[in-house]
């Protein structure tokens, strides 16, 4: 079994349309969704690359999930008070 994460830019309403699209792939095992980070993870069978183009046929943004995208939400999602980096506070 293979988890595939996705980020997909969505806002409540998508999350049905996002389910509805990876209901029509065989081998999906489970869909998790955190719409803070809009981060999705499909655990199942179904090969990754058709993931993608099943969501993004649905007419949502979607792209790989990547190490860029976890410092962008951690960043984020920081207080801008406690953000330091070597000492330093930038904020």
């Amino acid at each position: 079994m293979e988890s595939v994460e996705l980020k997909v830019e969505m806002v409540g309403i998508h999350e049905k349309r996002l389910r509805k699209c990876l209901s029509k792939l065989k081998g999906i095992e489970k869909v998790e969704v955190d719409a803070n980070s809009q981060k999705v993870v499909v655990t199942g069978y179904a090969h990754r690359n058709k993931i993608l183009k099943a969501v993004r046929r649905g007419g949502l943004k979607a792209d790989f999930w990547s190490v860029q995208n976890e410092l962008l939400h951690a960043y984020a999602s920081a207080s801008y008070g406690s953000l330091r980096f070597n000492n330093f506070n930038f904020f």
